[in-house]
């Protein structure tokens, strides 16, 4: 059989990611603070981007950008700082994009973000790129200790505000009475997730004070006797260095006391210090939500976190008349369509937003309403189906986002939870519901007769209409910290 060299023709179809549609992913998924460092760069690399800041300097249109004598000495300087590979790479705006996305848009350019109140949705494609390491603050490392420690819904909501409180030092430094009230639940769960978090490393973050954070650190160690119990808790005849006193409240002798404070030293009273990194800044919501009359909700966009940018048409007939060369021509026509297809971008990326935490906000009026046990169980399937969009749309828009609402700062994914199913085929039951169900039984358990097997509270709520298994209760109990109907009858007779 003889081998040669032949040429072939193939028709195909396939997907083709352009430079535009992966920006305009990225951007829907950036948050408010990344999105203006985003922007920071396009108008540095883009001379036809202007931020719009006419409110401030109303005559701002009427100063010249330079003289015409400079426009070409200014094109070629840009023309020849550009990466012009990367510039043919960019296609005009009209040619990818996807939606019903319109323009609104002030003269010349800028976007009237008060209209962005409906609009379609990004076409989704993964995205490609990465993004850059660097070292974790306290609060990253403590949300991603959060991430799997398979806490319910709600207990994810209260334990984000307290890592919110804890300040550089490793400290809580927020009331839990007051955290309770602004979530509309009793102080019970929010001291039980404080408990839960009060085991994460470093040891010894979320102490209230010095004493409990060396406690949770002789916690860990099993070296929380009586002895050390009394020493911690009469620290301030430690720094009189008071030992006679000491000796007798602790009633040790003079080398067990050495001891002891000796170890104590060797613990951490700052244990947040060993994180360092960037300093943190407060989150800015990207969603308002105010109660209206008639108890309606009503959302909107924070306008201070999106960036009001124009194109200088003007300037661009000016420029786009005064280039020379094909260098220069080219140049000008890539930075007019990267300068549109922004704008397109940032415009989709806000009603997109808007419309997705306007369907959120409609499915949980329960929570914000009445508290944090009326969450609803909600996936992103189904406000994807809602609101037409697709579901990775959807995670792309509730990642980094947050919505200020009248019970606190949420970040949108806050809103989705697990959800039980009805026994009668009704509207099934959100599962931090269900787990309040079974705290409240055990709770009302007040001796050994009125102690609940997890059958038995399989039983009491299926008779309630929810449908439970067995190792489900018993997940949700062990989660809530509960012990055993076993331990339980046993703590309730010693207790007599």
């Amino acid at each position: 059989m003889a081998l040669g060299a032949r040429l072939e023709l193939r028709q195909g179809q396939g997907l083709v990611i352009t430079p535009q549609l992966q920006q305009a992913i990225k951007l829907l998924q950036l948050s408010n603070l990344e999105l203006e460092a985003f922007v920071e760069g396009e108008l540095e690399r883009n001379p036809l981007l202007q931020r719009d800041e006419r409110e401030s300097e109303p005559d701002r249109d009427e100063a010249p950008r330079e003289s015409d004598d400079g426009v070409s000495e200014h094109l070629a300087d840009h023309a020849a700082a550009a990466d012009m590979d990367a510039a043919h790479d960019q296609a005009s705006p009209g040619e990818h994009a996807t939606g019903d996305a319109q323009e609104a848009q002030h003269a010349g350019g800028a976007v009237d973000w008060s209209k962005a109140g409906k609009g379609g949705s990004f076409e989704d494609t993964e995205d490609f790129e990465g993004r850059l390491t660097r070292e974790k603050t306290l609060a990253e490392h403590l949300h991603d200790q959060l991430a799997v420690a398979r806490l319910s819904p709600t207990q994810n909501a209260i334990a984000a505000i307290l890592i919110d409180g804890v300040d550089d030092g490793g400290y809580l430094r927020i009331d839990l009475l007051e955290t309770a009230e602004r979530l509309g639940c009793e102080l019970a769960p929010v001291e039980d997730v404080l408990t839960t978090l009060q085991g994460f490393e470093p040891t010894g973050v979320f102490a209230r004070d010095v004493r409990e954070c060396l406690m949770l650190q002789l916690k860990e160690r099993d070296r929380c006797d009586p002895a050390m119990v009394a020493l911690l808790d009469n620290l301030e005849l430690l720094a009189r260095r008071d030992m006679n006193a000491l000796r007798r409240v602790c009633g040790v002798d003079d080398e067990d006391l050495r001891d002891m404070v000796a170890e104590l030293r060797g613990l951490t009273p700052r244990p947040g210090a060993a994180f360092g990194g960037e300093p943190s800044q407060p989150v800015a919501p990207d969603v308002f939500v105010r109660e209206g009359l008639g108890g309606l909700w009503h959302v909107e966009l924070n306008t201070d976190t999106l960036p009001r940018l124009l194109i200088d048409q003007r300037y661009h007939a000016r420029v786009a008349g005064g280039a020379r060369t094909d260098q220069e021509k080219v140049f000008v026509s890539d930075c007019m369509a990267s300068a549109n297809w922004l704008v397109k971008s940032l415009d989709q990326r806000a009603k997109t937003i808007l419309k997705v935490a306007s369907e959120i906000v409609r499915q949980q009026d329960g929570f914000l309403a009445f508290g944090v046990e009326h969450l609803r169980p909600l996936n992103l399937k189904t406000v994807a189906d809602a609101i037409g969009m697709h579901e990775s749309t959807v995670s792309r828009v509730t990642s980094n986002k947050y919505i200020a609402t009248p019970r606190g700062l949420f970040e949108l994914k806050f809103f989705f939870t697990s959800s039980i199913a009805s026994t009668s085929g009704g509207e099934a039951h959100s599962a931090e519901s269900v787990r309040h169900k079974i705290k409240q039984l055990i709770d009302t358990e007040r001796g050994e007769r009125d102690v609940h097997s997890d059958d038995r509270i399989v039983e009491i709520l299926k008779e309630t209409g929810v449908d439970i298994a067995r190792r489900t209760v018993a997940k949700y109990r062990e989660a809530m910290r509960i012990p055993s109907s076993v331990e339980r009858r046993r703590m309730l007779k010693e207790a007599v």
